[in-house]
């Protein structure tokens, strides 16, 4: 949550001066509110639609600022590029470029991505299969490549970053070696420091049937999938992935310091997303096409009254929004609001192929992605 900011007061003769505003400067939020206001009354949805890149890429992140980072489906001298591309615009922005990993199997490198946004947007954390196998840090502002952490065996599954900025965290599955690592940002270190802060492998505590003798036995820890951090920056919460089709996923929580002192809370099905309230208090998950609360009075999962398979909580109000692939008595998904003290939904749109949700910095629009390049924006009117 944003630190409280203290403000001196005014002199009392200050107060009874008139300044000069900036011409400029009210020309600029005049013309975007003119903009926006001409927008609404030429459309009868709080939804827009942009047709950001053609082709199909499997992986990509949409950030607060509406950039969108993604697998390139163009190839280009015979490989694919990560690029940076403009929702508002719909255009490509610019390609990323980092040292390219001699071993990378061309045929499998466009699956083999994980990418996180700062909550300002400025920064990109970004792992591919094209690429030496470390997380990358970019400076978009400053467009370049500041640097690489972290050593894997391959491609991190998911990349997870807090939201003012002081953690990154990264998932891995697969293998025996599959771990959960978190790393602090450090004004020192930029971008961080080469070792994890905090590193753990299969949880302890699990119970026995978790395990098997071989990796690929039913009801044997997988690895870790997607991850989130609280609000607060207290706590992270990971997805305990269970080697099974039928098999339940758990939910790891602790302190990103330390992970060893840690929660696992029983899921309901294979985790496919999670989020946190903005009071850091609850978390929302998302398991075998469900969605699910978990609160800070009870480990047991509540489910909520309406499907999901994708979820992005509200940076300030309890509000959520969801992705659903599949709908009764429907062969198309939707993307819906929903308000969870009511727990009800008050605004829906049909949506397809979604893969990546994002509310922006102040809340007061929201984003959902498409695997073909579609993007939708929630815009609800001006009040």
């Amino acid at each position: 949550m944003p630190e409280s900011t203290h403000v001196e007061p005014r002199e009392r003769s200050a107060a009874r001066q008139i300044v000069p505003a900036s011409s400029q400067g009210l020309a600029l939020r005049s013309t975007a509110l003119v903009a926006r206001g001409l927008r609404d009354l030429a459309r009868d949805s709080n939804w827009l639609i942009k047709k950001v890149f053609t082709g199909h890429t499997p992986k990509l992140a949409v950030s607060p600022s509406g950039q969108v980072c993604a697998i390139s489906p163009q190839v280009r001298h015979g490989s694919q590029h990560v690029v940076l591309y403009d929702v508002e615009l719909s255009v490509p922005t610019i390609a990323l470029s980092a040292p390219a990993n001699p071993t990378a199997a061309p045929d499998a490198s466009s699956e083999n991505a994980s990418f996180s946004w700062s909550a300002s947007a400025r920064y990109l954390a970004a792992a591919w299969a094209g690429w030496q196998p470390s997380v990358h840090l970019f400076d978009l502002q400053g467009k370049m490549l500041l640097g690489t952490f972290g050593d894997f065996e391959k491609v991190p599954h998911f990349l997870a970053w807090s939201e003012a900025g002081n953690f990154v965290a990264v998932s891995t599955d697969g293998s025996k070696s599959a771990s959960l690592r978190v790393w602090e940002s450090s004004r020192a270190e930029m971008p961080f420091a080469p070792q994890a802060l905090s590193e753990i492998g299969a949880p302890t505590g699990m119970e026995p049937q978790a395990y098997g003798e071989g990796f690929e036995e039913e009801g044997a820890f997988r690895g870790y999938g997607r991850i989130a951090f609280s609000p607060d920056e207290k706590l992270v919460a990971a997805a305990v992935e269970i080697q099974g089709e039928w098999a339940d996923d758990l939910i790891f929580v602790a302190s990103p310091l330390s992970l060893q002192n840690h929660h696992l809370l029983q899921a309901q099905g294979h985790i496919t997303d999670i989020t946190w309230t903005p009071d850091s208090r609850q978390i929302i998950y998302c398991a075998a096409g469900q969605a699910y609360r978990l609160t800070a009075d009870s480990p047991e999962s509540q489910p909520l009254p309406f499907g999901a398979e994708l979820c992005a909580c509200h940076p300030h109000l309890p509000l959520c929004l969801c992705f659903s692939s599949w709908l009764k008595n429907s062969a198309k998904g939707r993307l819906c609001l929903v308000d969870l003290n009511r727990l009800a939904i008050f605004d829906e749109y049909a949506a397809d192929g979604v893969v990546d949700l994002r509310w922006n910095l102040d809340g007061s629009k929201a984003f959902a992605m498409t695997q073909s390049g579609m993007a939708y924006i929630y815009e609800p009117p001006l009040v």
